[in-house]
């Protein structure tokens, strides 16, 4: 479908909901990071729940790095603030940019992950670099007019991808309830013939 090359792996509230020690667990070493509205709100300098954030990161055992569309003088700032690598001026969403921020962490693509708050430039260059994608919820509804423009779209995009996978999960379901009534009608004629 035309739509799945948009979809991320994942959809979160926020960077906070996100299990990093179980992305540990599954071999995953770097993750990459959009900073407006994935971060903190657009243009806002970093909190220290951000830098807590960065910190715990590093004690989990993680690579990082930012990656942004925006200008050099907006992103080190930021990056200066958490003790990060980044590129500036990224292109999102060519895959140039992933593929450098890879290289910074020493990182592949089968073990980074790529997180941000745009379906048509972060999740979607993620995709194209074949990185496991996490979108995350916009921080602040307050944007630029071209972004809020392509929040639109991204409802039409979501509208699907959430759909999509309720009917994934309610197959799962359906096929658990067969499996576990299989199991019980099982379980009941042993205990019947065993009488």
């Amino acid at each position: 479908m035309f739509l799945e090359k948009f979809y991320p792996k994942k959809y979160v509230r926020s960077i906070y909901s996100i299990n990093l020690k179980k992305y540990y667990k599954m071999g995953y070493r770097g993750i990459l990071f959009d900073i407006d509205n994935t971060l903190v709100p657009h243009g806002a300098a970093a909190t220290d729940k951000a830098i807590n954030f960065f910190n715990k990161l590093r004690k989990i055992g993680f690579k990082f790095c930012l990656i942004s569309n925006n200008k050099e003088e907006r992103v080190k700032s930021f990056a200066t603030a958490v003790d990060a690598p980044y590129i500036c001026d990224a292109h999102k969403p060519a895959t140039k940019s992933y593929i450098d921020a890879m290289e910074i962490m020493g990182t592949d693509m089968e073990e980074t992950i790529f997180v941000g708050d745009q379906l048509f430039t972060d999740v979607f260059g993620g995709n194209r670099a074949n990185m496991y994608t996490i979108l995350v919820r916009q921080i602040n509804p307050k944007e630029e007019f071209q972004i809020v423009l392509k929040r639109y779209l991204e409802k039409v995009v979501l509208f699907f991808y959430v759909r999509r996978d309720r009917k994934k999960l309610r197959k799962e379901k359906k096929q658990y309830n067969k499996r576990r009534l299989s199991l019980l009608m099982k379980k009941n004629k042993k205990k019947t013939t065993a009488k």
